[in-house]
């Protein structure tokens, strides 16, 4: 599936990610509750 991209409609698969003070935050906290933007940068911190 990582090679397929979204359709629109298509429920976020399940994410976890680390943030600040090690602890971790988790998509599935959202589902129900609130609208979800979820963009990727790849690039943002690559250098030239």
């Amino acid at each position: 599936m990582a090679d397929q991209p979204l359709q629109p409609g298509t429920k976020a698969p399940s994410v976890e990610l680390a943030i600040e003070f090690g602890k971790n935050h988790s998509l599935a906290e959202y589902r129900g509750k609130k609208n979800v933007l979820v963009a990727f940068y790849p690039l943002a911190f690559t250098p030239g």
